[in-house]
């Protein structure tokens, strides 16, 4: 009977083989806009034809799509290669193969955050109804609860999901597309949300064709996270969105 060794593989990926932090990494990945925009807060640009990307964003355009793509694509090997990432690992080395990772994915997630930044709220496709943002920070609750879970031992969300960090992206990403209307908005969470849904199904696959168990969950385990999470989401509701992203939550 298999152990948890490939989760473990999907939990290095999520932490960049360890060479960032994972407290660091986090921080990283909920501050590209974890908490819906709202508020009282004024778009970079209005709704409208001047809404249109003018010449020098399309270029920050390319830059946040070419990042995004890497970002993802390095992501995606366990989903469409891994037979020959594991032939990679063999052949190279588990080091260099983490470093060359990590150096990728580190480059695809700061070209991709960057080039968001500089074109977010330009161009829209559609503009959602206020309500939206609401029912996106409902579905926020959870999101970091599972994005905790894979370090914290002997949780019932590991042990009845599996793979907690691809359904918190799922769930993270999905919650935005209902209420952020922009070109960049749908394009980054769109992104995530078919790259979430595949890599959640391939780590299932993964996980019956390997007949991995995981252990269940603990009360204390499963407390743990979801303090941890509550913990979180509060502070990003009480000023640490506002602090990283530069606009309130609500």
């Amino acid at each position: 009977m298999a152990t948890q060794t490939a989760y473990k593989a999907d939990l290095e990926d999520w932490t960049f083989h360890g060479i960032l932090p994972a407290a660091a990494y986090a921080r990283l990945f909920i501050s590209a806009l974890v908490v819906p925009h709202g508020g009282d807060a004024t778009p970079p640009r209005a709704l409208g034809p001047s809404a249109i990307l003018p010449a020098p964003a399309g270029g920050f355009m390319a830059i946040f799509i070419v990042g995004l793509l890497l970002f993802l694509g390095v992501h995606s090997t366990r989903i469409f290669a891994d037979t020959w990432r594991t032939r990679m690992i063999a052949r190279i080395g588990e080091k260099p193969w983490k470093g060359i990772y990590s150096l990728l994915s580190l480059a695809g997630f700061v070209l991709m955050v960057w080039g968001y930044g500089q074109v977010r709220g330009q161009m829209p496709l559609w503009n959602p109804p206020a309500f939206m943002r609401y029912v996106t920070a409902v579905l926020m609750i959870p999101v970091f609860m599972l994005f905790v879970a894979p370090y914290v031992p002997g949780n019932a969300l590991k042990a009845k999901v599996h793979h907690p960090q691809a359904l918190s992206a799922k769930l993270w990403a999905f919650g935005h597309l209902l209420s952020n209307g922009f070109l960049a908005d749908v394009v980054l969470f769109g992104a995530v949300l078919a790259w979430s849904i595949l890599s959640y199904s391939a780590g299932r696959r993964r996980d019956r064709a390997a007949g991995t168990v995981y252990p269940p969950g603990t009360a204390r385990g499963t407390i743990i996270c979801v303090v941890v999470g509550l913990v979180i989401y509060a502070a990003f509701l009480l000023g640490l969105h506002r602090w990283l992203i530069g606009v309130p939550p609500l």
